[in-house]
Formats: structure tokens, sequence, C-alpha cells
């Protein structure tokens, strides 16, 4: 085997070389054709020994993490054949990893102008369906915490009906164990290290973009929920997740698509078949949208204002950081502002932003976007268009907004050209949205009303 990488691009074979957990490590191992291994490893804290009765439950949740962060490196060389060493896929995991990487690699494929099409194919054997069986879990849900509105909303109301829960993230990010911290909860921080290896491809040339993070993070907390003792994981995806940011050449590309209820069921539906029938996956906010949550949110009293962000520019990998907990410049920023601007009391506001962005003439481009107004949807998590029109209009409305620059152009410039009756805030304020919310939980999705 060669030492050497290579670039990717030119390779013809993707690789699922091997899996293994030893020590609460669990390794992830990849590579193209036969070159050096790519090596990724998920650190769970403390972690004991797998329970009696979970063995099996553990094994197929810890396979299903190994392909499912391969898409991290699969999307470094794209190449035309994938190969899974070890046990044969069936025909569910096989289509399931089809979609998992062609729909969340829709976006990098978008911006390399790819078409992956066709091209992802997972091999699968055809073979009686064995459905997993109920291993006992505790009744108690891990949460993912992202440092942002969304998952305080969803913390709040599981405490709010007494329900067991902790907080839980991936990652080192001092922002988010702050955020988790305040929830007062017992917290689970698990470590993932990418294989050091992906960024030195990066540096030769890899294609490089997007990948659906959230899918990988789901997987690890769903080994972490069979590892810990959990019966639910719970995450705070509300319903503008599934809405794509545009459709090219006849496909839809959404930024959020590992987000969106599409993913959601998928993945439920395979736990429960493949892992176990007593593992829930869900997300407590998705009959909700954005402005329904930051409406929840604003209400929650000061509590978790000096300490959230959904910037996501602290959350990346590489690259600078901002100096405060948002920048100001990225389209999370703007859309969380202008979400909760029709809710919070405008002083209240600014102090958490430090400045006005509606104030900002050079804004202008960037909460047109928003608005889908000249442009499309930032590729980012934030809302629909629609949502944003209700909440720019609503401002328009108000003594305390209406003079500030960007809400006086939409005023004169915007307004004219849009259908009022499709501008009040009050129908985004209603749930709508199916949802999978077990038995257990359904008093925490009712607390929300």
């Amino acid at each position: 085997m060669t030492a050497t990488l290579t670039d990717p691009r030119a390779s013809a074979r993707f690789r699922f070389v091997r899996h293994t957990f030893v020590d609460g490590v669990a390794e992830l191992a990849y590579a193209f054709d036969d070159g050096p291994e790519l090596i990724e490893r998920v650190t769970f804290p403390g972690a004991p020994a797998v329970p009696a009765g979970r063995e099996a439950a553990f094994a197929a949740a810890l396979r299903l993490l190994h392909l499912v962060a391969g898409v991290s490196y699969y999307k470094a060389g794209i190449p035309a054949a994938i190969l899974v060493e070890g046990e044969a896929l069936d025909e569910d995991g096989a289509s399931m990893l089809d979609a998992l990487y062609l729909h969340g690699l829709a976006e990098f494929a978008y911006r390399n102008r790819l078409d992956l099409r066709g091209r992802i194919v997972f091999p699968f054997e055809r073979k009686a369906r064995v459905a997993a069986p109920a291993i006992g879990l505790p009744k108690r849900s891990l949460l993912p915490i992202g440092g942002g509105k969304d998952s305080v909303v969803a913390v709040e109301a599981v405490k709010s009906i007494g329900a067991e829960a902790a907080a839980a993230w991936v990652g080192n990010s001092p922002l988010i164990a702050e955020c988790a911290a305040r929830t007062g909860l017992p917290t689970l921080n698990i470590a993932r290290e990418l294989a050091p290896g992906l960024f030195e491809l990066n540096r030769l040339g890899a294609w490089n973009g997007h990948i659906p993070v959230t899918a990988i993070n789901s997987v690890i907390l769903a080994l972490a929920a069979v590892l810990y003792g959990y019966d639910s994981i719970v995450f705070a995806n509300e319903r503008s997740a599934s809405v794509a940011t545009l459709e090219y050449e006849g496909q839809e590309v959404n930024h959020q698509w590992s987000k969106g209820f599409g993913f959601e069921k998928t993945l439920h539906d395979y736990l429960h078949t493949h892992v176990a029938a007593d593992l829930d996956y869900c997300s407590l906010l998705r009959p909700w949208s954005e402005l329904a949550v930051t409406s929840a949110f604003a209400r929650l009293g000061g509590e978790y204002f000096n300490v959230f962000s959904s910037c996501n520019r602290n959350f990346r990998i590489l690259g600078p950081k901002p100096a405060d907990r948002w920048c100001g410049q990225c389209p999370k920023c703007h859309f969380v502002f202008l979400a909760l601007a029709p809710f919070m009391a405008k002083p209240r506001l600014l102090s958490i932003f430090g400045r006005n962005l509606l104030d900002d003439e050079e804004l202008a481009g960037a909460f047109d976007a928003l608005l889908e107004y000249k442009d499309h949807k930032p590729f980012e998590c934030v809302g629909e268009g629609a949502e944003a029109r209700a909440a720019m209009a609503a401002l328009a409305e108000r003594p305390e907004w209406r003079e500030d620059a960007l809400v006086a152009r939409f005023r004169s410039e915007i307004l004219p050209q849009l259908d009022r009756s499709e501008l009040a805030i009050e129908p985004w304020l209603k749930p709508g949205a199916s949802h999978l919310v077990p038995q257990r939980l359904l008093g925490a999705l009712d607390a929300l009303g």
C-alpha cells in the first residue's frame, strides 16, 4: 500500500475499510483505491462497557456511523464505485445511504457544478428482513445542543414536563458548552476528530464543500444512546428546514436536508428496524416555523440571552472566528436578528447583537436574499423567504422600527410588489407539520403552544 496521498478525484473506488470501538473510542477507516487509510476518531467520555443485551444494537449503530460519516471523505473524490468491506448492506440500508449522499451533497454538487444523480450507488444483497428487538433502553432523552435558540427552546420544553434528559453535543465549542451548562441538565460532550489526511487532500485539490453534518451527529448520538442508555434523541429542527433552498436542473437543493423531515423519518424508521425497536429519533420543534420558535425563545426571558449564538462563523472547523457571539455579517446573524425583532424589545435585541443590523444600508443585499427578493435564500440554516417577509412587514408597521434604513427601504421598494394578504405573521405562529415525537414527550410539544 502506498503511503502517499494523491488527488482523490483520480480514484476509481471509495472504500469503507473497517470500524472498531476500543476504550470509548470509535475508529472509522476509509480509503481511496489502495491509498493510505483515512481514520476518523469519535471519543465517548467515560464510556462504560457495552451493556449486556445491547451488543447487537451497538454493533449495528457503530456500523451505521461508519457508513454515514463516510460522506465527509467520499465527497473529496466522488469516485464511481463504492466498496463496503465486511458484511454486505441490505436493500434498506443501501437505499437510505444513496438518498443521504445524493441529497446531503446536493449543495456541494451545485456549487462545484457536478451531477451526482446515478453516480452514488451503495452495493447491497437482498436479505430477509429481521426487525431489531427492543433492548430495554431507559426512558430518558439526549437533547442535542447547538448553542442557538432552537435547541434552547426544545430543552426548556422537555424540562417543563419533568422528563429526564441530558444536553449533548459533538465537538469542542466553548460557546455550546456554556449554553449547555446554563440548561442545568447533565451534559454529554462527544469529541470528533476528522482524519488529518482529509485536510491534506483538500490542499491537493480534492473536491470540497457542504456535507450533511446533522446526519453524522445524529448517528453519533444514536450510538451514544445505546451505550449510555437513552431511549430517544430529540433534536430541535423546525418545519422550515424541510424547504429547499433552490431547484437546479430538476433537483431540489436544500442546505438543511439532513435537518428536514424526510431524513428524520428515514433515520427514525431505520433505527427502529435495524438498531433497536425502542430507540426513537425525532425533532420536537418539527410542527413549528422559525418565527414560532423565535417567539417562544423571546418568551423564555433573559436566562439565555447572553449565552446563545446561532452565528455559524463561531462553529466552523477552520478559519477565523468572530470576537463576539455574533459576527453581524453572516446570513444566520441576519435572519436571527430579523426573526427575533417582532417578539423582543428593541433595546434588548440591540444589546444582544451589539448593533442594529436593520439600520445598515450595506446589508441590503444580504437581507434581500433572506426575503427572496432578487436572489434565492442563502445556503444557511435560515427560515423561509415568506416568513422573513412576514417579519419585515410586521416591523414596517412599528414606530420603533419603521424608519430604520432597511425597514424603510422594504416599505418603499419591496412592499408595494407584494400581496399584503400573504404577509400576516400570525399564521406562522401556529403548529402545522407532521412530527415523530414519542408519546411520553407529547406534553413537551404541547408546552410550546
